[in-house]
């Protein structure tokens, strides 16, 4: 009996040690399975999805930056977005719902991006401070939101992840726990309700996973 709504999102099980963390490393023991047959059909799929997404991130870093540096978001992509899709599968822990992964994410890519751009680039991340064009009398305001902003950004990416997708989650909880109480009409339409948020979720963990990564890339670009 759960105790709370939220509860069924508790990293824990019947065990003496949770289990749950483990399917965060699923994905990537499914991984070299692929690389078997090639080049198989899922393999060229995702060659050409790496291709298309080195293209946008390189455009993004700048074409004279340090070679291989879209690697590390391709890779952040490809993390999430497993783990986005191994939650949508039953009794499966969805490890991106939890801001302890989120931010262990965020949190030391933001910080390494910084600390590069103050140590080897130092003027010009104090021009970022002010925007072109400002007003002499609203630059120190402009310098605080300015700070402020760089400082939460570690948090919005965190939060932005978490949030989506315990929301879609939740939503598929609450309709489903309604199911005893319908009648076989009502359920029928509950059925096909949780099928299109199914394919919602679907849409959103690949969503999610981008906007993660591509926010990345940005954050990173700002400083070179």
């Amino acid at each position: 009996m759960m105790m709370n709504l939220f509860s069924s999102f508790d990293p824990s099980t019947n065990f003496t040690f949770s289990l749950n963390w483990l399917s965060t490393m699923i994905g990537l023991l499914i991984i070299p399975l692929s690389f078997w047959l090639i080049p198989s059909r899922l393999h060229m799929i995702w060659l050409k999805i790496i291709i298309t997404l080195h293209k946008e991130f390189k455009i993004l870093i700048g074409y004279n930056k340090t070679q291989g540096s879209t690697l590390i978001f391709i890779s952040l992509f490809s993390f999430i977005l497993f783990n986005n899709f191994l939650g949508l599968f039953p009794y499966i822990f969805t490890s991106t719902s939890h801001m302890v992964l989120t931010l262990t994410l965020a949190l030391p890519l933001w910080l390494s991006f910084i600390l590069y751009g103050w140590f080897n680039h130092t003027i010009h991340m104090f021009a970022h401070l002010v925007p072109q064009g400002t007003p002499p009398i609203l630059m120190p305001f402009m310098v605080c939101i300015e700070t402020i902003s760089n400082i939460i950004r570690p948090g919005t990416l965190a939060v932005r992840l978490s949030a989506n997708m315990i929301a879609g989650h939740l939503l598929m909880t609450l309709l489903g726990n309604t199911g005893p109480m319908l009648n076989m009409m009502m359920i029928n339409f509950l059925i096909i309700t949780q099928i299109l948020l199914l394919i919602l979720e679907s849409a959103v963990s690949i969503i999610q996973s981008y906007v993660f990564a591509i926010l990345s890339t940005l954050y990173s670009s700002e400083v070179n």
